[in-house]
């Protein structure tokens, strides 16, 4: 018995930008969380300190909007922060760039496949996907560093 599906539109781009803008101030929250040494310092089973985390994805965030937008996937080239303060100016730095950014990606290429950094192949859309989903994975992994340091994470649910 075959099944009919019907295609179905389910986001917007800015529908898209938005839901990310709000893991993004959640992922922000996460980072304020921490003690100073311990962002930098702090790991459990071997897994790299939530600063690492973070700055990994600053280095998906704006190359991944460039990527789609051009079809040219350059990796960020902003220096690694050391300090709190750095991490969140940078942070923010591109949490502007990306809103004045993303609604100029030409339509059609959300739907486009393409090659992210010569390894990755997916559509426009799916390459948003996999950065809010990489996101999503290492803001858990900040969740539990703070549960293990004893600091309550921010609640998931509150993105705004």
């Amino acid at each position: 018995m075959a099944t009919e599906t019907k295609s179905v539109s389910v986001m917007t781009a800015d529908e898209l930008l938005q839901h990310w803008q709000e893991h993004r101030r959640l992922t922000r929250r996460t980072i304020e969380a921490f003690p100073e040494d311990k962002l930098f310092q702090f790991s459990i089973g071997g897994m790299r300190p939530f600063a690492e985390l973070a700055f990994e994805c600053i280095n998906v965030g704006m190359p991944v909007v460039n990527g789609v937008s051009t079809g040219k996937w350059e990796k960020f080239a902003g220096e690694k922060p050391t300090t709190r303060a750095d991490l969140l100016h940078l942070w923010d730095e591109q949490t502007a760039a990306i809103d004045e950014a993303f609604p100029k990606i030409p339509p059609h290429r959300f739907a486009e496949t393409d090659t992210a950094f010569g390894f990755y192949t997916n559509t426009g859309t799916g390459m948003f996907q996999y950065a809010i989903d990489n996101e999503i994975h290492h803001r858990g992994q900040g969740y539990v560093y703070l549960r293990a340091l004893g600091i309550e994470p921010p609640h998931f649910w509150e993105r705004n």
